[in-house]
């Protein structure tokens, strides 16, 4: 089978909304039956606003549970999300049926380190996109050694680059343990991985960053991001995607407005082409079609808001600098991106703050100062020009320092200042 050529219809949507000043808003909903996931997507294509589909995989699927999935099927019991493998590509293929097209693409998300058997099932439903990556679906969320991620990823990278219709594969490196680590480091995994998927044959890709605790930074880290993706991926139909906050969330219905409103402001503002979005009810259970519905019309209005605004400065404290040394040394490492990504982790050179997998070092550390960006504490064989600390940052961190980073966006928007909105 010819290699397919040009964007896929997920990128061709997503360049089409661009063109049209439009943010793609997206949820991150799952169901367990192909009723309620129908019944989700087609009430997210209906909202009034550039949306994908999102098709989010159960916890079984994830492991590669799929008997333990189907089990649960027949049982009636409810499951987080959608067992793809268990419900078979036929059944997938009658959940799109009428709903999946040019103007309402799909994406399945997952967190699989080992995704063959699902990348196998998605490729026979003709889904449009999915996502994920080597390191970025390994190292937070699972056991399984890095090389053995690696090879699987590049294996399941080529299925889908044999495919007819082109299947868009998004980087998750910008979301690794989010506000936990330093922007540069986001930055150059999203890119290391986009380099692994184009080695492996895809030129259909997205680069991630997830929102984390300073919209200044945020700001010039998505520019930097930007800037990278067109040195480094410029042969490949790429465009960037922004997680709304990924850390701990706001409690209240207000807060999470805030916080999610916020966000979308962050990507009209840096050009961001889509956004992975958050419901009011994120940090309490898991949200209905309609509380996911709300999210995306929020979203979109706040950044249709946004874009009517001045045109905002760009900060320039060095992490375009640091992510382009991080890149560059890594690739140094291997003779392709997939054992250079592995070496890097293996020689302490990559290194991922309070990740607790075996192949990761877990000797580098960021912490929040005011006004609360990610700055490198003991950056230790970290390859950058210079270490951004601050005073007192090689302090000990305690358990309730820990605790305090990981709240503080909780408590600023639950409980925001009188006099002004929180920045």
């Amino acid at each position: 089978m010819a290699p397919p050529t040009g964007p896929g219809r997920f990128t061709r949507f997503v360049r089409r909304a661009s063109s049209e000043g439009k943010l793609v808003v997206q949820p991150r909903m799952g169901f367990g039956t192909v009723e309620q996931m129908r019944a989700g997507l087609d009430a997210v294509r209906i909202v009034d606003a550039a949306t994908v589909g999102t098709i989010t995989v159960d916890s079984y699927t994830r492991v590669n549970d799929h008997a333990s999935a189907l089990l649960a099927l027949e049982k009636g019991a409810d499951l987080n999300g959608f067992p793809l493998v268990a419900h078979g590509a036929a059944a997938t293929r009658e959940l799109l049926a009428g709903i999946a097209g040019d103007d309402f693409p799909v994406q399945v998300r997952h967190g699989s380190a080992l995704p063959g058997a699902l990348f196998e099932g998605l490729v026979a439903a003709g889904i449009d996109a999915t996502e994920g990556g080597p390191v970025s679906y390994c190292l937070p969320y699972s056991r399984v050694p890095l090389a053995q991620a690696v090879d699987a990823w590049a294996e399941c990278c080529e299925m889908l680059a044999g495919t007819s219709e082109p299947v868009h594969l998004e980087s998750f490196g910008g979301c690794m343990l989010g506000q936990l680590c330093p922007p540069s480091l986001l930055i150059s995994l999203s890119i290391l991985e986009g380099l692994f998927f184009r080695e492996h044959g895809l030129r259909d890709i997205s680069v991630s960053y997830a929102q984390q605790t300073n919209q200044q930074q945020d700001l010039e880290a998505i520019h930097a991001l930007r800037a990278l993706a067109k040195e480094w991926l410029g042969d490949t139909d790429w465009h960037a995607v922004l997680y709304t906050y990924m850390g701990v969330y706001p409690r209240t219905r207000q807060g999470a407005y805030r916080l999610l409103e916020e966000s979308a402001r962050l990507a009209a503002r840096s050009g961001t082409e889509r956004l992975i979005v958050k419901t009011a009810v994120e940090a309490s259970r898991i949200p209905s079609i309609t509380e996911n519905v709300d999210a995306l019309e929020r979203a979109a209005r706040a950044a249709e808001r946004e874009a009517v605004a001045e045109p905002a400065g760009i900060p320039d404290s060095g992490i375009y600098e640091e992510a382009q040394a991080i890149i560059t040394h890594t690739l140094t490492l291997g003779s392709d991106v997939g054992k250079a990504l592995v070496r890097a982790f293996a020689l302490g050179h990559l290194d991922i703050p309070f990740c607790l997998h075996q192949d990761n070092a877990n000797r580098c550390r960021a912490r929040h100062r005011r006004p609360w960006p990610a700055h490198l504490g003991r950056p230790r064989r970290w390859p950058i020009p210079r270490a951004r600390a601050l005073p007192g940052n090689r302090q000990r961190l305690t358990a309730r320092g820990l605790l305090e980073m990981l709240s503080y966006n909780e408590r600023r928007y639950d409980h925001p200042p009188r006099t002004s909105h929180p920045r």
